[in-house]
């Protein structure tokens, strides 16, 4: 009863222990609480209690009964730190067992030796186990040891017996009531989920083990340990830290089981590397070490160990003895058959090649190369990773750029499992190095169209696709109609000055429910609007060049730090140096503080200052290219962290027709889009902006009859049905940027915020989009070169052309601009075209020019 339902199996044996029972009832409640104890509470008093189990038990000469205690009480005392008097315990219930009880003894002692890192000796406890509980018809205690013998097969990696395993187990667990080991059962179902490569259904099937957990009132400390890892390969790493943290505090405070904290600890120090913070990840690790050594854990000791070097490389350590530490390490988890040992193998090689210790780094790369053949992606990532190294360092760049074509390959297609765009984005971070590799070869000995090819063979590569999203999940949708209630009426209070604690907390509580069900979803690989030829490794450099014309494309790529621009057109691709990523950032930056004040009336003073600040952008990101750019429109691809740049501003870009696209990639897609039948317009004006969005019903007369949404009618539901397949949209709506979590970026209608989850629910977001606020061209910086917010949620969708400002504008400046902007798209003008034009048309004062400036055409319609 105790894992059927804790709590009423708590209370049940302290009513027991009330009547001043005998013995050997006496035992089994205090086993009962010792249990409750152990698992859920403080393993002092766990300790406390199962030892009087084992003392009563033996007071009522009971053999059977004191083996049991005796088979609780060691996983206890292991859970405790105290290993060996935990295997101790084991031997003497062993002994004292017989038949059905040995049995679930031997069972207690493979958990444990599970929990060591003992996966040999575990399963050879369970092969002994499982046939006795068979014949013994013991349903429940059978299927805790297959889903136990699952486990341990995928901690060796054997994920087919695992799968073979937990499918009997999920059989017998249907015929029982122990719902606290079904949670557990649909836990390690997530976890195999994960040893397998599929991601969404990792994270489904965690969030449901969370949720049986939840009914069940009881801590979920492994749950936890589990969820770091499939966040950690979700691209997640800061969000696993800090559930490791939070979880090790909770633990900390009901003095629970000291194995589940090392393991907390090491989960931490993992995400904290992975997150780019070593300092963070060696201090945690460290502790963890310290720990495991404690309990005899070699086998977690030495996968602290490897996290330990890992970071200390990471902040630029490198020794001899480094190189044999993480060489002991491969050898040892080889030996263990743990997975990570490739990782180990590639460090250790990574730190030789760095010393110049050429003979040693061959034979370390080529044990790491060995996993690129099979297993898991991320593990034939390490494989591959490490073969790109090896020809490397022998000089060999044909087998430098094919394995990094191989490697990055593998990603592609794990990228495929993924059906949110976030996800997406955020796991081409596991082939950054492969991709940075493949274009430092091209730099040094490939020409510039090379080094192109390559540049777009991981840009912006998670918009290839459109998001993937369940054909009007339910749940979804009513998660975000709750959603946008809850954040009406908290914005609402905030504008009375009224406090919003309340509301802010169930904001958040919804903003997690969405998250979670969209990182669900799994991807079915949809072909981007335009096919997927140009996509991927496929791009085509000679169809760029035609397609430009007399056009011209700037990519701006970074290696090492510093900017190389690629100027693609009349026939050729030409690279110039351009400066210091870091001081273009930084450059960038100030001229976005600049617009912030020019936003505002008597600000003129500032606008010397903000023009001298494009003057160097323009100097450190085009460099000698900025001479040579000819008079035709120009399509600006920037890498990620640039995107907030004003392109306009730059002396030479002021008075040409200029767009920006995430790849030169996306660009041919926008190209090759085709307006949708019907030419629909549709024209929204949010409450609350300073003009009213006053140019809503000037620009509406352009359009013969639009759809025109306003007051009650521009309502998120009736907004999104006259988007989907729009040949033209313009929203006057308040914008706001979150950068702690883009994808709740919104727009604000009359009945609450529009989302990106919500334009993702697009079948076709418009053809083009116009929208007139603040911020909505504002992104986040994530993977390896992705970008997530409004403008790159529309862009997979159908939609060709955007234009967004990428800093706050001032509402009554911004009128006169859409006006003449309308003016040109109306004129059948291009969005880029009629944006020049529009600028040209303002009046020549400070708050104008900066309105301008602020404003950035997307795309190629």
């Amino acid at each position: 009863m105790v894992f059927a339902a804790p709590g009423d199996a708590l209370s049940r044996a302290e009513g027991v222990l009330d009547t001043d029972p005998p013995p050997l009832h006496a035992s089994v409640a205090h086993q009962v609480i010792g249990i409750w104890q152990r698992d859920w509470g403080d393993m002092r008093l766990a300790l406390d209690h199962l030892r009087r189990a084992r003392d009563l038990a033996a007071r009522a000469e009971s053999a059977e009964r004191e083996a049991d205690v005796l088979g609780t009480l060691g996983v206890a005392l292991v859970h405790a730190g105290r290993t060996r008097q935990g295997l101790a315990a084991f031997e003497r219930g062993v002994e004292r067992g017989t038949g059905h009880t040995r049995a679930r003894v031997l069972y207690r002692r493979a958990y444990s030796l599970w929990v060591l890192g003992h996966h040999r000796e575990a399963l050879e406890d369970l092969r002994r186990t499982i046939p006795v509980l068979r014949q013994a018809d013991d349903v429940i205690w059978t299927a805790r040891a297959l889903t136990l013998r699952a486990t341990v097969h995928l901690a060796l990696g054997a994920v087919d017996r695992a799968e073979a395993d937990f499918t009997a187990a999920e059989a017998l667990w249907d015929t029982t009531g122990q719902e606290h080991d079904k949670a557990d059962a649909v836990e390690s179902r997530g976890l195999a989920a994960f040893r397998s490569g599929d991601v969404p259904a990792a994270l489904r099937l965690l969030d449901e083990a969370q949720e049986r957990y939840a009914k069940l009132g009881t801590p979920t400390f492994m749950l936890d340990i589990r969820r770091c890892e499939v966040l950690m390969a979700a691209g997640l790493a800061p969000e696993a830290l800090a559930l490791a943290d939070a979880a090790t505090g909770v633990l900390d405070g009901i003095g629970g089981q000291s194995t589940r904290k090392a393991e907390l600890l090491l989960a931490a120090a993992r995400a904290a590397r992975l997150a780019g913070d070593p300092a963070t990840a060696i201090a945690r690790a460290a502790v963890a070490e310290r720990l495991f050594a404690g309990q005899r854990r070699t086998w977690w000791e030495t996968h602290a160990r490897l996290v330990l070097i890992e970071a200390r490389v990471a902040t630029g350590r490198a020794s001899g003895r480094l190189v044999a530490d993480a060489a002991g390490l491969a050898e040892r988890l080889a030996a263990f058959q743990a997975p990570a040992a490739p990782e180990a193998w590639l460090l250790a090689g990574r730190i030789a090649l760095e010393l110049d210790w050429s003979t040693d780094a061959e034979r370390y790369l080529r044990r790491a190369a060995h996993s690129r053949r099979s297993g898991p992606p991320l593990a034939r990532m390490t494989g591959w990773a490490a073969q790109a190294l090896w020809a490397r360092a022998t000089g060999s760049r044909r087998g430098v750029l094919e394995a990094c074509r191989r490697g990055l390959d593998v990603l592609d297609d794990h990228r495929t499992t993924l059906g949110a765009s976030e996800l997406r984005a955020r796991a081409t971070a596991q082939g950054a190095e492969l991709a940075a590799l493949a274009q430092q070869v091209s730099l040094e000995g490939g020409g510039p169209r090379q080094l192109l090819v390559w540049s777009e063979r991981w840009r912006a590569t998670a918009l290839s696709t459109p998001p993937t999203r369940p054909p009007a999940d339910p749940a979804l949708l009513s998660g975000l109609t709750a959603f946008r209630v809850i954040a009406a009426r908290a914005e609402a209070a905030r504008m009375d000055g009224r406090p919003v604690p309340t509301l802010e907390r169930e904001q958040r509580r919804l903003e997690r429910e969405i998250r979670s069900r969209t990182l669900h979803i799994r991807g079915v690989t949809p072909a981007p609007w335009g096919g997927d030829r140009f996509g991927g490794d496929r791009f085509d450099a000679g169809l760029l060049l035609e397609r430009l014309g007399d056009g011209r494309l700037v990519e701006l790529a970074v290696l090492d730090g510093r900017v190389q621009v690629l100027l693609c057109g009349g026939g050729r691709v030409r690279r110039f140096a351009g400066g210091l990523l870091a001081e273009a950032e930084r450059e960038a930056e100030h001229v976005q503080a600049g617009l912030r004040r020019l936003a505002h009336p008597g600000a003129d003073s500032r606008l010397p200052v903000v023009e001298a600040a494009g003057r160097r952008l323009e100097e450190l990101l085009l460099g000698d290219a900025a001479g040579q750019l000819g008079p035709g429109p120009l399509v600006v691809v920037p890498p990620a962290r640039l995107h907030r740049v004003p392109w306009a501003l730059l002396p030479a870009l002021r008075d040409r027709v200029v767009s920006v696209s995430p790849s030169a990639s996306g660009w041919l897609r926008a190209r090759l889009t085709e307006p949708p039948p019907g030419g629909r317009h549709v024209l929204v004006r949010g409450p609350g902006l300073a003009s009213c969005g006053a140019e809503v019903p000037e620009v509406a007369g352009r359009y013969g009859r639009p759809v025109v949404l306003e007051a009650d009618d521009a309502r998120v539901p009736r907004v999104l049905e006259e988007l989907d397949g729009a040949a033209l949209a313009h929203i006057a709506a308040h914008g706001t940027f979150r950068a702690d979590s883009p994808m709740f970026s919104s727009l604000r209608m009359a009945d609450g915020p529009l989302i990106v989850h919500d334009f993702e629910r697009l079948a076709r977001s418009p053809y083009r989009i116009i929208l007139s606020s603040c911020d909505t061209a504002r992104l986040a910086s994530v993977g390896a070169d992705e970008l997530l917010g409004l403008v790159t949620a529309l862009l997979p969708l159908g939609t060709a052309g955007v234009v967004a400002s990428s800093a706050p504008v001032n509402d009554e400046a911004v009128v006169p601009l859409m006006l003449a902007l309308h003016k040109g798209v109306s004129a059948g003008l291009p969005l880029a075209e009629a944006l020049r034009d529009a600028r040209a048309a303002l009046p020549d004062d400070a708050l104008h020019r900066a309105t301008g400036w602020a404003f950035t055409a997307f795309g190629a319609a």
